[in-house]
């Protein structure tokens, strides 16, 4: 009777030592082979299934990785915001909750003030600039002290953001008093609102049943994302306007990356940084002018606005809701003006 207990001890020591993954085994020559654990990394973001930056790159970035480490990292894609919510993800991965995430930097206005100066009108025309300005000032370190508290694998940047209503084409500044907008972020929310409407906060999973229930009149949105969220079936009014351009980014929780062996830090280091921002853009850039072109196609009614800042009508709203935005940062203590000089310079650096 007394036998059963230490049976019972050896064989779960066994089975133990048979379950270990990592266990080494002897092979024929002598040499030992080790079988290794796949580490899963859950990756939430807000872009739909179906939309370009989840198929053409965070879908080919997912499954470069599981190659370049030969199946030792697997990326399971959450998209439409699939585990965290829009406007908590980098939160979330900061926090461990997610081991990745992509986030929107206006879904959480005030927690990254000085990268939201890349946001302001006259810096970007296009997404790859504005991706490639984002890294450039996160590399140097600019804004790099705004992402302590998370692993940043890369930066990216969306197209310029035009207003896109329902009922009315925005020509001018005065068109839009009375209109409820939805607002991106603080930056587009300052514009919005020196030029006479209402910004609204929605998140963009949000914006096509308001759209369709008369919440809001219109929107400040990239051509791309118009066609992510389906807002083409809704909208047929377009004012092309660089009005401001999204900051976006891909982070990593700080204590997933730093427990990872080295040659697997190195594989995501490899398929971070600049040449991600980079690919981001080039598909944005694309997208966006098919989505033009389909507008025009489908009978929009489209007005060209490409230089507001030199533009009389737009000139002035444009410059209050700057100039507003950088001295709402600078009363934090922050060198916002600073900056913004950094920021024009990487500009002209990253122009296409």
């Amino acid at each position: 009777m007394k036998l059963a207990p230490l049976f019972s001890i050896g064989a779960l020591a066994a089975i133990s030592l048979l379950g270990c993954s990592n266990q080494s085994a002897d092979t024929t020559d002598g040499s030992s082979a080790t079988s290794q654990e796949t580490t899963v990394l859950r990756f939430s973001h807000f872009w739909p299934a179906t939309s370009s930056i989840s198929k053409e790159v965070f879908e080919p970035w997912a499954k470069q990785i599981e190659t370049d480490s030969n199946g030792r990292l697997k990326v399971e894609l959450y998209p439409s915001a699939g585990l965290a919510k829009a406007d908590v993800t980098y939160e979330s991965a900061a926090k461990g909750t997610i081991d990745i995430g992509s986030q929107a930097h206006g879904y959480t206005n005030g927690r990254f003030p000085l990268t939201q100066i890349t946001e302001l009108p006259g810096l970007s025309n296009s997404a790859t600039q504005m991706g490639c300005m984002l890294q450039t000032l996160y590399d140097d370190g600019t804004l790099a002290g705004e992402y302590e508290d998370s692993h940043l694998l890369f930066m990216y940047g969306a197209g310029p953001g035009a207003l896109h209503t329902t009922d009315k084409l925005i020509r001018t500044p005065e068109d839009m008093k009375g209109m409820r907008i939805r607002r991106p972020s603080a930056v587009a929310g300052d514009i919005i609102e020196s030029a006479g409407a209402s910004p609204v906060g929605l998140p963009a999973n949000d914006m096509y049943t308001s759209l369709q229930r008369g919440v809001v009149d219109g929107l400040s949105f990239p051509w791309e994302a118009v066609t992510a969220f389906k807002i083409d079936e809704i909208t047929k009014y377009h004012t092309n306007i660089p009005f401001y351009s999204s900051a976006l980014m891909v982070t990593m929780n700080k204590d997933k990356y730093d427990n990872l062996p080295d040659d697997l830090k190195q594989v995501l280091d490899k398929n971070s940084g600049m040449a991600l921002a980079n690919k981001v853009g080039e598909v944005f850039d694309k997208h966006d002018q098919m989505a033009i072109q389909a507008a025009k196609d489908k009978g929009d009614e489209i007005i060209e606005i490409p230089d507001p800042l030199n533009d009389p009508d737009w000139k002035g709203p444009l410059e209050r809701g700057t100039q507003k935005y950088l001295s709402d940062v600078n009363a934090l203590g922050l060198d916002a003006d600073g900056v913004y000089e950094k920021a024009k310079a990487a500009s002209a650096a990253c122009k296409v």
